[in-house]
């Protein structure tokens, strides 16, 4: 399979992310584009997006710097950068199961720049 690179712009900033194997990529890569309205929870960027999916077999709480994952609950495209409020430690933690579907290439910490409100699109680049 080729690689698919999203190109995710929010606010004032823009990276491109890889995109994984999943099926959950799958759905989301075929939804692209896709906008929204940016929250932010710590250092994490989520919002609504049109794709409904359950848990993915291995969907858990703790991701990695720079991860994207999916949030069944809130169908929720989501951007973490680093710690939110329900981090233990120095671990990364989702406020529940995710499906983690991508990494941003680069530094992810630039999204540390988009507020609440921001508009965000991500597209195929």
């Amino acid at each position: 399979m080729a690689e698919r690179i999203a190109r995710i712009t929010a606010g004032g900033v823009s990276a491109d992310a890889l995109l994984n194997d999943s099926d959950t990529a799958d759905k989301i890569w075929d939804a692209l584009p896709v906008t929204g309205s940016a929250s932010t929870w710590g250092d994490e960027i989520y919002f609504s997006i049109p794709v409904k999916l359950p848990a993915a077999a291995g969907a858990g709480p703790v991701v990695a710097m720079g991860d994207l994952a999916y949030w069944p609950p809130g169908a929720a495209f989501c951007i973490f950068f680093g710690l939110t409020p329900a981090s233990q430690g120095s671990e990364i933690r989702a406020a529940s199961a995710v499906n983690v579907f991508g990494k941003v290439q680069g530094d992810p910490k630039v999204f540390k720049q988009v507020r609440s409100g921001d508009a965000v699109l991500v597209e195929r680049a």
